[in-house]
């Protein structure tokens, strides 16, 4: 049975999501609002959408059955439970949430309406992560010992006019925002792979020096300075996960931004910018052609003109080799729309119109995204202490 649906923020991420959406068969209609209501009417006009609401509480009021977040990453915890509490399903954008107080109030709201809450973590559905998944199921890594994710984007390759758009004249005070509260694209694409999850952790925050008001703590909403940061974490299935999240780097991230490292005691798997291998004792494999991913969309096409050009890439990104077993699934509605994200956007949509539809739970659900996102949380808290050695709670798995 076909549900309803309600955009909440038509921002540069939200106008790809809206499409796939509306395209879906297991979606009657599509609704958005936005703090600039313009840009929700214009997103309504080119997507051919079904209407706007003035505000998120008028959302919130109608009879729409689940609600879209795609705001600034620092105010999702908050929405998500207000909007569970108003009847509705959620998707959210990542991350979770930015505390451990935001994220045990989701996890409470999603047990006690029994409401689907799913965060859209475009590294669960990575080719290396699928690759990995793949490989951990048929025993070849032997038994995981250490996993590495890093998400290596640079401030100067898109963020910078991506603030701009979203956070009007004072800017600056968010574009601070400390790179280990979004901490989902490196951790969710290990653990994404990797049934476990991080109990303890130790990191290092590298303070910027660029001097031009970002990550200033004179000027940072979040009293961040640090750009680049690195966090060791201690994992419950014994060995260890590392995770870099840099925004002063010089790297390629157009290329390939999320990148990652699996270590067994029979296989290993690593990744550069441009190369992907699969390693035993017997020698190595290059696999980059079942792991790159082949373009959905012209970089020039106007439907991404209200993005940076340096973002572009990762709007158009489609499916790649390894992907093939699951794509069956996906709806033909949605098979020759744009993708984006390694291949991922078509996968994300459809697990969560799958799990409202169907009432079961998505992958990456409020547990799932607990794991995902609170080790960065507590990272960012042991970076902020020299490194101090911090324990990271862990709110179960409903399955079990």
């Amino acid at each position: 049975m076909a549900f309803t649906v309600g955009l909440v923020g038509a921002g540069q991420f939200a106008g790809q999501f809206a499409t796939l959406f509306h395209h879906h068969p297991g979606v009657s209609a599509v609704h958005v609002t936005d703090v600039v209501p313009s840009r929700a009417a214009d997103l309504v006009h080119s997507a051919g959408l079904d209407g706007t609401f003035d505000t998120f509480d008028e959302m919130l009021a109608s009879p729409v059955d689940a609600v879209a977040i795609f705001t600034q990453r620092w105010t999702h915890g908050p929405l998500v439970v207000k909007a569970l509490r108003a009847g509705k399903h959620v998707y959210s954008a990542v991350p979770m949430a930015i505390s451990t107080e935001e994220i045990a109030a989701i996890i409470e709201a999603v047990r006690e309406t029994g409401l689907t809450y799913m965060m859209g973590e475009t590294s669960y559905y990575n080719p290396a992560t699928v690759f990995a998944r793949q490989k951990l199921a048929s025993g070849e890594f032997g038994r995981l010992f250490y996993g590495e994710g890093d998400y290596v984007h640079d401030m100067d390759l898109g963020f910078y006019e991506a603030y701009q758009y979203s956070g009007g004249a004072d800017w600056k005070s968010t574009a601070s925002y400390p790179p280990l509260l979004y901490p989902t694209h490196s951790i969710g694409g290990v653990l994404g792979a990797w049934p476990t999850h991080a109990t303890a952790v130790s990191a290092i925050g590298v303070v910027d020096q660029r001097g031009d008001g970002v990550f200033d703590r004179a000027v940072s909403q979040f009293d961040n300075d640090f750009s680049n940061a690195t966090a060791l974490f201690e994992l419950d299935a014994g060995g260890s996960m590392r995770v870099n999240e840099f925004r002063r780097v010089g790297y390629p991230s157009h290329l390939r931004e999320s990148r990652f490292r699996w270590f067994g005691t029979e296989g290993s798997f690593e990744q550069l910018a441009t190369t992907t291998v699969w390693q035993n004792r017997t020698g190595v494999e290059d696999i980059s052609h079942l792991i790159d991913t082949r373009s959905s969309l012209s970089t020039d096409d106007a439907a991404l003109a209200r993005i940076a050009p340096a973002l572009r890439e990762a709007f158009v990104s489609g499916y790649a080799e390894v992907h093939e077993a699951d794509r069956g699934r996906i709806p033909t509605e949605l098979g020759s729309l744009p993708n984006g994200h390694e291949g991922s956007h078509h996968f994300l949509v459809d697990d969560f119109v799958r799990a409202v539809n169907e009432q079961t739970l998505p992958p990456v659900n409020a547990w799932q995204a607990a794991r995902f996102t609170l080790p960065g949380v507590i990272a960012h808290e042991s970076a902020r202490r020299g490194g101090e050695r911090l324990i990271i709670s862990d709110f179960g798995d409903p399955r079990v």
